[in-house]
């Protein structure tokens, strides 16, 4: 399975993936679409990527991860496609020997992913609208 999905996200299915009798330290990052004040009425947002670019930008962050912590097992998975608000759009989770170093593996996946992957998306508004939006690290 790649890690650009249609389907929804099963956060306990990549929890299982990275388990080891070995990681006492699980970690994991769970991004959903939101509405808020500062939003404005969002009803959903459209993932779309350059996939085979995309991929292989994930393949390099997930291998910064084994570099720098390689007893950490690290896997995510991102959605395409439309998903609503209050739905998991990406999941990041992370196992390792102790805490600390999986939460930083963790964060590193998804600061990087947010930063270096070309993955785009487009907020549907309550009214129909659309607007493309930058990642704004939040």
């Amino acid at each position: 399975m790649g890690y650009l999905v249609t389907d929804a996200i099963d956060v306990s299915e990549l929890l299982a993936q990275v388990a080891s009798p070995g990681c006492g330290g699980n970690a994991a990052f769970v991004g959903t679409v939101r509405r808020s004040e500062v939003d404005g009425p969002v009803n959903a947002i459209e993932y779309s990527a350059y996939e085979a670019m995309a991929g292989a930008e994930i393949d390099r962050i997930l291998e910064e991860v084994t570099e720098q912590w390689p007893q950490a097992k690290v896997t995510m998975r991102h959605r395409l496609g439309r998903v609503p608000t209050g739905e998991v759009s990406v999941a990041v989770v992370a196992a390792a020997p102790h805490r600390d170093e999986a939460f930083a593996a963790c964060r590193h996946v998804i600061e990087q992913t947010k930063t270096r992957v070309p993955i785009w998306k487009k907020e549907i508004l309550e009214s129909g609208g659309e607007r493309w939006r930058e990642d704004r690290s939040g």
